[in-house]
């Protein structure tokens, strides 16, 4: 059981890792209309990827502004694992 949860937090940990380098150089793009710049084609589809990648993220985030959220990270590693192992056993 120990096992299972220490491979479901690094399962995890390496996704959100995965996710935060899709976001690198979010703020900057995102500002250029701000600084009197146009996005061109490509850049609008770039922060298109780096917004869905950030949703992604979104469970994360809304566990880490909640007060204790490191007793509830359990939690939610254990929420997400389920969800996996039911769309798995769907699929086969």
């Amino acid at each position: 059981m120990v096992k299972t949860l220490i491979a479901a937090q690094k399962r995890e940990r390496d996704q959100v890792f995965a996710e935060l380098v899709k976001i690198k150089g979010f703020m900057p793009l995102l500002m250029k209309p701000r600084n009197g710049m146009q996005w061109t084609p490509n850049e609008r589809a770039e922060l298109a990827v780096q917004l869905r990648a950030a949703a992604h993220l979104s469970p994360y985030l809304a566990v880490m502004i909640l007060p204790g959220s490191f007793m509830v990270l359990p939690l939610l590693a254990w929420w997400l694992d389920r969800r996996r192992q039911k769309r798995d056993d769907a699929t086969s």
